[in-house]
């Protein structure tokens, strides 16, 4: 009887350990996001995030607007990106993780839309569940709530 009851209390300790582990990697940037139109509020695109080595960047996985050319290309940027395919386009590069704060900057963030790259904060909010993008030159900008996909 006393086994039965050291064997719960493992898995229940085990079990509460995997949910805090789950509940701390959602307070990252690393994962799928639907940006949302400033203007209109519709679902703009499919972001996915990664992370290799501490540095994140984000790629276009996917156009959601209805008028999305998905085979479009980036015409207005002026770097390595010129002209290739909005699809698999690298929009965030160099991000890093804050060492005290649950906050990435320090890369830039690409409007594909104008070809301006802007000085990147990413913000895990709401337990992970939304992401405050923060794109500025100096002292203006503007800030997007993303929402994670599953």
């Amino acid at each position: 009887m006393k086994t039965t009851g050291f064997v719960i209390r493992c898995t229940l300790a085990v079990a509460a350990l995997g949910a805090f582990a789950g509940a701390q990697a959602q307070m990252s940037p690393v994962g799928n996001w639907h940006s949302i139109d400033d203007k209109t509020g519709e679902l703009k695109s499919l972001i996915q995030i990664s992370e290799v080595n501490g540095v994140i960047s984000g790629r276009i996985e996917k156009l959601l607007r209805k008028e999305a050319d998905q085979k479009g290309v980036c015409k207005e940027c002026s770097d390595d990106r010129k002209d290739k395919p909005m699809l698999g386009l690298e929009i965030i590069r160099g991000g890093k993780k804050l060492a005290d704060k649950d906050v990435w900057e320090g890369g830039k963030i690409l409007d594909p839309e104008n070809g301006k790259e802007y000085t990147l904060r990413l913000t895990p909010i709401e337990g992970g569940k939304k992401l405050e993008v923060r794109g500025s030159i100096a002292f203006f900008g503007r800030t997007q709530t993303w929402v994670r996909t599953p």
